[in-house]
């Protein structure tokens, strides 16, 4: 049966040239950098997804995507990269488990190296997402960048995770149900199309019978991942019809290993972003405290937060109080009205009630280090 919107499908972005970058990092992974080009400017920006997710998130056809609103108004050069949580790679479902810290200290640095082979000292904007932003905030005040970015917009998460209730007792006991009785550590939002009457498929059947929301299994089963609602990972109401189906959900946010979990609760318990295993002597160059040096860090950040995240709850407003204590005035928050965890960036309307905030806050800070 045809799908609806191809998996991987490039069809999203029009009048753009786009070429794949290979990223080799520090401890031997492929990853890789879509570039979008369409003309020579001054400013280019970095998209990074979130996990179970991938550079797809960025270029869906069924909407005016983020991509292709940042060409048409006025950066002409967009990057996005694959890193080790994205669903193009096979990272997230192998047996070899990875942490927040593992990309921070070696995606991150070996995927700015390689944009800045290309564009030399251009002044560089990124946005992250969800996992992408907490790891890319640890990252930069971790100092494993160096590079001195023009600006940064973070959405849901950065260095002050939170979490409801609910998603408390799942990052506890999870990661041992998928280990010992599900047999497997990775969940998948394609469980329900699993051989009957498997643990996998018995497992899907359970979840949506909590979810009379909608009857798309994989939406009932990425709530149910990562979230606390019903829906928990998006307001139905902000997708287009071709987005909310059971394909296609499971196309843009995939399968995931759980251990993912264990690092996000060492955090939620601290308050803050803390490395997953201090005695790990390959990741010594790691801070032990992420906001030890955030006075130092120059980047203007726009924290970014649906004001319905049932995900991250209010995780960005809180970061954003604690770091305006130490550097007033630096920072920005944008609560946006009537949004969920995901849906600013993949929402139908995302392009009019989102994106214009992300583009103001690039074209001031290109504007401020242009004059300065």
């Amino acid at each position: 049966m045809a799908r609806r919107i191809r998996r991987f499908s490039a069809d999203g972005v029009k009048d753009a040239e786009r070429s794949l970058h290979p990223v080799v990092t520090e401890d031997d992974l492929l990853l890789t950098l879509s570039r979008f080009h369409r003309e020579d400017c001054d400013d280019v920006v970095l998209l990074l997804h979130g996990l179970t997710s991938s550079s797809d998130l960025f270029t869906m056809p069924e909407i005016h995507n983020m991509v292709s609103y940042l060409l048409d108004n006025g950066f002409g050069d967009v990057w996005a990269l694959d890193f080790r949580m994205s669903n193009r790679l096979p990272y997230n479902t192998n047996l070899r488990r990875y942490s927040l810290d593992d990309i921070a200290l070696f995606d991150y640095p070996a995927a700015m190296a390689e944009l800045r082979r290309h564009i030399g000292n251009r002044r560089v904007h990124v946005f992250a997402h969800c996992l992408g932003a907490l790891s890319f905030s640890m990252s930069l005040f971790g100092g494993a960048i160096e590079d001195d970015l023009a600006s940064l917009v973070v959405n849901s998460v950065s260095l002050t995770p939170r979490v409801p209730g609910w998603s408390k007792v799942k990052m506890t006991v999870g990661p041992a149900f998928a280990d010992y009785i599900l047999g497997s550590p990775v969940i998948d939002p394609r469980f329900s199309q699993a051989p009957k009457p498997t643990a996998r498929w018995l497992m899907s059947k359970v979840i949506s019978a909590f979810h009379p929301e909608c009857k798309e299994s994989a939406c009932h089963m990425q709530s149910f991942m990562w979230a606390s609602g019903r829906p928990g990972f998006f307001m139905h109401e902000n997708l287009a019809p071709e987005t909310h189906v059971h394909d296609r959900l499971a196309d843009l946010n995939g399968a995931s290993d759980v251990h993912y979990y264990r690092h996000i609760r060492k955090m939620v318990k601290a308050g803050k972003a803390v490395r997953f295993d201090p005695r790990d002597p390959k990741l010594k160059a790691l801070p032990t405290d992420f906001l030890a040096k955030a006075a130092e860090i120059t980047t203007p950040i726009l924290f970014t937060t649906g004001d319905h995240n049932r995900i991250f709850t209010d995780s960005n407003v809180v970061c954003h109080a604690l770091l305006s204590k130490i550097v007033p005035g630096r920072h920005e928050l944008e609560v946006l009205p009537g949004y969920g965890h995901i849906d600013p960036i993949l929402g139908k309307n995302a392009h009019e009630d989102v994106y214009p905030r992300i583009l103001a806050h690039f074209q001031k800070h290109a504007h401020d280090r242009k004059a300065a």
